[in-house]
């Protein structure tokens, strides 16, 4: 199985049990109308298994969006 480059740390917003075998990371901007739609998307998968896979939401501002920047610090 593929590991990320950068693993999730302390400082990213992680939700779920932070020892399921299986973390979804999903790199994003709060500002993002596709990453919103993919949310609802995100939570079925969560459901639909047993045993729910943590959810980690990096931060992941676009440049174009000043005010993702400001929320990210």
């Amino acid at each position: 199985m593929a590991k990320l480059k950068t693993p999730v740390g302390p400082e990213d917003h992680t939700q779920g049990d932070p020892h399921a075998p299986v973390t979804l990371v999903e790199y994003g901007d709060y500002e993002c109308p596709h990453c919103g739609r993919a949310y609802p998307i995100v939570k079925r998968v969560q459901k639909h298994f047993r045993q729910a896979p943590a959810l980690c939401l990096p931060q992941f501002p676009f440049d174009a969006e000043p005010s993702s920047r400001r929320a990210r610090r």
